[in-house]
């Protein structure tokens, strides 16, 4: 029982810690610009899991073949999830950035169809449509009309099919290398893909910015909680609960966000919202019912946490 409670805490917890990082960034943003919380998240997470890894011996050697691979991991995410991600929520409430990162599993199910030709029963193509519609009640008024900045939604959609891309090239590694392995490898590479953005872009507007302690550290929760502490909570879950059921518990994230955004930054939700938020998440947890490759499995419970 003691072990089933610690199992069912554990993946609970990563959800409020993958929750709170759309929140996190947003109380660090109001200081400091997107690449500069970018970077320095990707460099304390990086280093934070090296140690992790070194502690638990599980450390192991790159096969030549996989290095592009590894590569073009980092370039999806975290590079050009992250660029996606951070910048869009300059432009969109936490809640709403929640909700369309939300959609990742769907349209990566999607993509898993359309390229590897899995085989899919009804419900999940059911569910892929409603999650659409979802979206769609969410983020247009009435009128026809967008009720969230374009530009901001077009940026979250990067993120979104840039973690597509990245399940779908993460299907090809899950097999042979430790989850926690394999997001500290693309964590490395990340901060080499953002180093030079960051010293051509920020570092002049950073040694002009009063360091502010309230502001920065958000951006070490969100390296400690949401990149490092959440993931390691999550792996363990899914050791010892299986990858399905573990996966589910993420339709939550949206939920959670919303609720924290509500106490932290007194963020207002329309009943049309809460509307497209439930539908959502209702086509979320249909498109997952039982019938998904265990390989795209593993790579789903990655997507667009991993950094």
């Amino acid at each position: 029982m003691k072990k089933v409670l610690g199992t069912y805490g554990a993946v609970i917890l990563a959800m409020i810690f993958w929750s709170v990082s759309f929140i996190w960034f947003k109380m660090a943003n109001e200081v400091y610009r997107p690449i500069t919380i970018v970077f320095i998240r990707l460099v304390i997470s990086a280093a934070l899991l090296s140690a992790y890894l070194s502690v638990t011996k599980n450390f192991v050697k790159i096969k030549k073949k996989d290095i592009k691979l590894f590569v073009l991991l980092a370039v999806l995410e975290p590079f050009f999830y992250f660029l996606g991600e951070s910048f869009g929520l300059t432009y969109v409430s936490a809640t709403v950035g929640s909700v369309l990162i939300s959609t990742i599993p769907v349209i990566a199910t999607l993509g898993a169809w359309i390229i590897f030709k899995e085989r899919l029963k009804l419900i999940n193509y059911a569910g892929i449509i409603l999650s659409f519609v979802g979206v769609l009640v969410f983020i247009i008024n009435r009128d026809g009309s967008l009720s969230f900045n374009v530009k901001g939604l077009m940026l979250m959609i990067l993120a979104v099919f840039s973690a597509v891309g990245y399940n779908l090239t993460l299907s090809r590694l899950v097999g042979s290398y430790g989850p926690v392995f394999i997001v500290n490898v693309q964590n490395v590479i990340g901060v080499i893909l953002f180093l030079p953005l960051f010293l051509i872009f920020e570092v002049e507007p950073l040694s002009t910015t009063p360091f502010d302690i309230r502001h920065f550290i958000p951006i070490v929760e969100l390296a400690l909680f949401a990149s490092c502490g959440a993931f390691i909570l999550f792996a363990f879950s899914v050791k010892n609960m299986g990858i399905t059921k573990a996966n589910i518990f993420s339709n939550c994230i949206p939920i959670f966000t919303a609720l924290f955004s509500f106490i932290l930054l007194d963020e207002k939700l329309s009943l049309q919202n809460l509307l497209g938020m439930a539908i959502v998440i209702a086509g979320l947890f249909m498109s997952q019912i039982n019938g998904h490759r265990e390989k795209t499995d593993e790579a789903l419970t990655l997507t667009g946490k991993t950094a």
